[in-house]
């Protein structure tokens, strides 16, 4: 372990995928933090088991609990009080459309505008890290080959795609221009790393929706195979130590790409069935005339120019994640 004596963060949305990882990496760095959960009363019916966090290495001693939700944005000033960062990780994932588009984006950027509040009234909190997503960027209506931190998706043009989901996109871009927003009007520390699939090894109980979407082909989801047709992965571990790179990088400012890994569903046909013939899947000539939804050409120039510099590729991706789905009972192996 590295430095014992590096500080307190917050991590909000700690029992998520990427979350969880994350404040993994942070104990494993020397790191002290607070995490906050949505109540056990969120879900009556469903008592929530986070062992999954509370017993990662040095959590006993290291690691602090909150209650908090987006929908009570005023209960995230306790977990951010006393730190120096704030990792802000806490989403509806929900892609349903059970609550309408603007009751959602309400909650969310009402949370996130009182934790940069929280943060700017700590005194102590030197930099905020809000995680967005691709679906940032990607839907800009533009033919663009290359595309970087100077893209923004365009709202109206997403919404005249009919995607199932589109909420969920909505909510994150307007929340990372929000937080960018308020970080140049009140001069906090805002910084935002924008992943693209996230994959790999997991440690909360279910399978997160990012690995099972890049899966797809396992486990024969037909509704995702169009994110598949030209896209990218980066793995989990990845992008939570770009989180910290990010935090702990002095000349960090605005917005950055984080994507390893640039593929086609013919490619990953191929990998799959090289790398774990055990599985059934389409062939890849079944498969080209599904419309794609895009999320290649994604440029990580601006990360890596700051001596990031990624560590694992798709076999560690799918490796880990295959693991961590036979681990946990989540995958059934289909021979031929």
């Amino acid at each position: 372990m590295e430095d014992e004596k590096k500080g307190k963060v917050c991590v909000t949305g700690g029992t998520g995928f990427v979350g969880s990882w994350l404040i993994m990496r942070l104990l494993r760095h020397g790191y002290s933090v607070n995490t906050t959960i949505r109540s056990w009363n969120h879900h009556p019916d469903c008592k929530k088991d986070i062992s999954y966090i509370t017993n990662l290495p040095g959590a006993s001693k290291k690691l602090r609990i909150y209650d908090a939700d987006l929908n009570k944005p005023d209960s995230f000033a306790a977990a951010i009080k006393g730190c120096i960062g704030v990792f802000h990780l806490a989403h509806p994932m929900e892609w349903d459309e059970k609550e309408t588009e603007e009751t959602k984006t309400k909650r969310v950027i009402n949370g996130l505008l009182a934790i940069l509040q929280a943060s700017l009234d700590s005194k102590t909190v030197k930099r905020v890290v809000y995680t967005s997503s691709a679906s940032s960027v990607v839907f800009n209506g533009k033919e663009l080959n290359i595309i970087d931190e100077s893209s923004w998706t365009d709202i109206d043009f997403l919404k005249s795609l009919g995607l199932y989901g589109d909420s969920y996109v909505i909510t994150k871009t307007l929340a990372e221009k929000t937080a960018l927003e308020f970080g140049e009007k009140h001069g906090l520390n805002v910084v935002t790393l924008i992943p693209t699939w996230i994959h790999g090894p997991f440690i909360n109980p279910r399978c997160p929706t990012s690995v099972r979407t890049s899966m797809a082909l396992i486990f024969g989801d037909q509704e995702s195979y169009k994110f598949l047709m030209n896209t990218s992965f980066v793995h989990v571990d990845d992008v939570a130590r770009a989180h910290i790179y990010l935090f702990e990088y002095p000349k960090a400012e605005g917005r950055y790409i984080c994507s390893a890994v640039e593929v086609t569903i013919e490619k990953l046909c191929e990998f799959i069935s090289g790398r774990y013939p055990e599985y059934q899947i389409p062939s890849a000539d079944s498969l080209k005339d599904i419309a794609a939804v895009k999320f290649s050409g994604l440029s990580s120039r601006k990360l890596l120019e700051t001596g990031f510099e990624y560590e694992h590729g798709l076999e560690e991706m799918f490796d880990g994640a295959i693991q961590s789905c036979k681990e946990k009972g989540l995958l059934s192996l289909v021979r031929d």
